[in-house]
């Protein structure tokens, strides 16, 4: 079975507290007792009925395409009908509602097409109730009222697993591509290049300067340049973080040569009252890695000049 994510590990007051915003209470016991048969003789159709919902709303999901996958979910399926109507719904029963919530999102179910099966199949049930107690019809609307209940306790679950996982994913993407947008470039030995694309807040300010410091530190840089050609403006936080970083990479032994500002952002910098006295400025890229390569001790000289060997 799949782990739970840590924000769904809920304790027993947690759920009980779920339970309560519910409506559940002790006589609900009784009326679910009530259709526990029902539920054993048609989980298999019941079952069916969510999932040929699920199909009628989006066909090209991975889950159909994916026959041993399918048959893993059904089996799930069935389990949760079963445990719907078995009356016992502690730690147990909610680590296997995340596990279901954990593989529908495994294979890209929306939120809201699962939302609309799981309704579906909850007017499937309580039609079969109804049907089941035709002499009875307020007992059957009280053990239909029951498993209302129970079914909202279950879609809040497997909800907020749909929703956590989605906005981990996103995160992760987000994640990598702050990475991508900050490359660390090693050019030549002890020179590093750090092109820097787009807009800088805070958050990616503070991990372009734990990167760079990490690369300083891995190859053992002396000269950086650091290139805002792609930054189109700066706020005086970012600023004085840039500023930071470039104190924080001449602390560990490497002098920062930033290159590539634009007249807009130089502006912006000295009507922020931003302390430029620390930074060495060169125009372009270019005239970056050159004066780099001075301080290193090379010398481009043009192919005509070299000697013969």
């Amino acid at each position: 079975m799949a782990t739970p994510p840590i924000a769904l590990q809920l304790s027993v007051q947690e759920i009980e507290q779920r339970k309560r915003l519910v409506g559940w209470d002790a006589d609900d016991v009784q009326h679910i007792a009530r259709i526990n048969a029902l539920f054993i003789q048609n989980v298999a159709d019941f079952s069916a009925a969510f999932f040929d919902f699920l199909r009628s709303i989006d066909e090209h999901c991975p889950l159909f395409r994916q026959p041993a996958l399918l048959q893993e979910a059904i089996r799930m399926k069935e389990a949760h009908l079963l445990a719907m109507a078995g009356g016992d719904y502690g730690q147990r029963y909610v680590e296997e509602r995340v596990a279901l919530g954990l593989l529908y999102s495994q294979v890209g179910i929306d939120v809201r097409v699962f939302m609309g099966a799981f309704h579906h199949l909850q007017r499937t049930i309580g039609s079969a109730i109804m049907a089941h107690f035709p002499d009875d019809p307020q007992g059957a609307f009280l053990c239909v009222n029951a498993l209302q209940k129970i079914g909202d306790f279950d879609l809040g679950l497997i909800v907020d697993v749909l929703i956590g996982e989605r906005e981990r994913t996103i995160s992760k993407q987000q994640e990598a591509i702050r990475e991508l947008s900050t490359p660390v470039l090693q050019v030549r030995d002890r020179l590093l290049i750090l092109p820097i694309i787009g807009v800088i807040d805070t958050l990616r300010a503070k991990q372009l300067t734990d990167g760079l410091l990490l690369a300083i530190r891995a190859n053992r840089a002396k000269i950086v340049v650091m290139d805002v050609t792609g930054v189109a403006a700066v706020d005086s936080k970012v600023a004085n973080h840039l500023l930071q970083t470039v104190a924080a990479a001449r602390l560990m032994g490497a002098r920062v040569i930033v290159t590539g500002l634009s007249s807009d952002v130089a502006q912006a910098m000295v009507a922020l009252g931003v302390d430029l006295g620390s930074l060495t400025t060169l125009g372009d890229l270019q005239g970056g890695v050159e004066a780099a390569e001075r301080l290193l001790g090379f010398q481009l000289v043009p192919l005509k000049d070299v000697p013969p060997i």
